[in-house]
């Protein structure tokens, strides 16, 4: 398996040199960490503005992919967030279910899938540390084609490397934008400007493997008006049982 997903890592690397837009994982595993916020909540923004600055404090994606989702169970109290879905809400809802926690709040951390506190002290960088460490589980490849401007079109491999884990795994791809901007005018956050990185548009998946690989060719919507140069996809395998994630690989735009 792992020499067939080298071939294809080797086909994609060629690609990228003939100018196309292509990334392969890596033998070890990248953490995936999730955000779930709101610009309806008053103690978002730090969070946010935490995940925004990972890649300026060195951590690069081979290391660690952070996703923002944006709930909407915070619209009700005046102002309704334009990020956010109610499949983020239920993903999220599902997860602390698997887990067993007694509420859903935000911000939360997610970090490979379990429920995580210790963002932004030095709990995360231990953390991180172990993950980074064990080999990968699951290799995964994504090429970015030519589209139209309102969609990012993405060709998806992976493989999951223990075949008793295929059942139980599934494929998830993200479309996300970075440097979005809103001034807030209602709700706890009134009179204040958000900036967002990382931002969740598109979410498709899980997505069944046949055996132990998938392929697959997608279109991901986004927003009216998004700069693709600051957009990207990512896809992560993930146990459906226990929420592990197996290997995640973020891939920006090369526009």
């Amino acid at each position: 398996m792992r020499i067939a997903l080298g071939i294809l890592a080797a086909a994609f690397a060629a690609s990228v040199h003939g100018g196309q837009c292509a990334a392969t994982s890596g033998p070890n595993t990248a953490a995936l960490v999730e955000l779930y916020t709101s610009e309806g909540c008053s103690s978002c923004p730090p969070a946010d503005r935490w995940l925004s600055s990972l890649s300026a404090q060195g951590y690069v994606p081979e290391r660690v992919v952070p996703l923002e989702l944006h709930v909407d169970y915070w619209d009700y109290i005046g102002w309704k967030d334009r990020y956010a879905k109610r499949e983020f809400s239920l993903r999220q809802r599902k997860l602390t279910q698997l887990q067993r926690l007694a509420l859903t709040y935000t911000p939360q951390v997610l970090l490979q899938g379990q429920d995580f506190r210790g963002w932004g002290t030095p709990a995360f960088d231990q953390a991180l540390a172990k993950i980074n460490a064990r080999p990968a589980r699951a290799d995964i490849a994504l090429e970015l084609l030519p589209a139209g401007p309102g969609a990012l079109s993405v060709r998806v491999r992976a493989a999951v490397l223990d075949a008793a884990q295929a059942e139980e795994a599934g494929l998830y791809l993200a479309a996300y934008e970075n440097r979005l901007e809103t001034r807030v005018s209602a709700g706890e956050n009134r009179g204040r400007t958000l900036s967002h990185d990382h931002v969740v548009l598109e979410w498709q998946g899980p997505l069944a493997f046949s055996g132990s690989r998938i392929a697959d060719e997608r279109a991901l919507p986004l927003l009216p008006g998004a700069q693709r140069a600051n957009s990207g996809v990512v896809a992560f395998v993930q146990n459906r049982r226990t929420a592990e994630v197996l290997q995640v690989l973020m891939l920006a735009s090369c526009a």
